[in-house]
């Protein structure tokens, strides 16, 4: 985790990650049942499984409005997305600086477009609608990663 000092990582709570289908999505996201402030990323990058910790804001935002994730680019109800912030990597995470971004309140993105694509074809019939959205939010994770990394010091 490219974000958490050896005590976070210790007191981190896990999912089942043995049950984890990674064929079937593009990020494994979930949040702290022990305090669900915090939330988790895990990403493959070349091979290599890239993860950060996320804290969610404390208030919902208000009830009807509509809201976008910016992973999936899903519109839905405001309160089902939510602010989150990541601590930066290195020493400017641990002087309090932070990045943030709205996502999908329970991170599970990766569901989400499975239930809204409908499987269909893009106009060259070669992609679906559903690997279109799963390669757009795996450069969008990765986009993001590289903001909690940039300028560590």
């Amino acid at each position: 985790m490219i974000n958490m000092s050896e005590t976070e990582l210790a007191a981190m709570s896990f999912p089942g990650l043995h049950e984890t289908l990674w064929d079937e999505r593009e990020f494994l996201g979930w949040r702290d049942v022990q305090n669900y402030l915090f939330g988790y990323i895990v990403f493959w990058l070349d091979d290599k499984a890239r993860g950060f910790m996320l804290r969610a804001a404390e208030n919902q935002m208000p009830v009807g409005i509509s809201a976008m994730c910016v992973i999936c680019r899903t519109a839905q109800p405001a309160p089902q997305v939510s602010l989150f912030v990541a601590a930066k990597a290195g020493k400017a995470g641990q002087r309090g600086s932070t990045v943030g971004t709205y996502l999908c309140a329970d991170l599970a993105c990766p569901n989400l477009i499975r239930m809204a694509s409908h499987r269909r074809s893009d106009s060259n019939g070669s992609l679906t609608l559903e690997a279109a959205q799963g390669r757009g939010m795996i450069t969008r994770l990765q986009n993001f990663s590289e903001r909690v990394l940039a300028d560590i010091a």
